[in-house]
């Protein structure tokens, strides 16, 4: 289980740059098949998938502990959906990159250069998702945790707009329009379209 040594503006982090162009030694896994970076475990992540020619970005709030060939459950339920609905693969990011097992030990206090990274990292992605990138909004209620991930939100939304990028959610929203979270779903789910425009308005 991981639990945040400490908040992480107090720990060094790589640059989006720096983490995809570093490569760990020690990783065992096939980097043909998986998109990883860091490609080590640390106290945050900026992407993980699996190469493919038409990927469903999946939008969750922050990583757990899911690695190449150790994916935790939500990750099965992303990797099953996708598939479902077409995909040929998954990339999974999340709305702020810190690793917390539990988002209630997530920072107290936001980090503006993990987000500014965390923001990098997401422009990679759409560039290489082609034509109007599909994006699963799949982040549930736990986007309530922290009043700094609205912001966040409305940081990812106006990138995904520069691509063209079309918002996608699977199952019922909750009571307060959020989108439904990946670990309870059907595994033969369907994505649909979400307005993610009037969505944040309502937020």
């Amino acid at each position: 289980m991981h639990i945040p040594s400490c908040e992480s503006v107090n720990i060094n982090i790589l640059t989006f740059e720096e983490a995809r162009k570093k490569r760990a030694e020690s990783a065992e896994y096939d980097r043909e098949k998986w998109i990883y970076i860091p490609d080590f475990y640390s106290e945050y992540r900026y992407i993980l998938g699996t190469a493919g020619k038409r990927s469903l970005i999946t939008i969750g709030i922050n990583p757990s502990t899911a690695e190449p060939d150790n994916l935790d459950n939500t990750l099965k339920s992303v990797s099953r959906i996708a598939s479902g609905n077409g995909f040929d693969s998954f990339i999974m990011f999340n709305v702020y990159a810190q690793r917390a097992t539990n988002p209630d030990h997530m920072d107290v206090n936001f980090n503006e250069a993990l987000h500014r990274e965390n923001m990098l990292a997401f422009r990679w992605v759409l560039e290489h998702g082609g034509e109007a990138p599909a994006v699963w909004a799949a982040w549930g209620t736990i986007v309530e945790k922290r009043d700094y991930l609205k912001r966040c939100l409305y940081d990812m939304v106006a990138e995904g707009n520069k691509y063209g990028a079309k918002w996608f959610m699977a199952g019922k929203p909750s009571a307060k329009g959020h989108p439904h979270h990946p670990l309870y779903l059907k595994k033969d789910s369907k994505i649909e379209s979400f307005d993610i425009e009037a969505y944040l308005k309502n937020f």
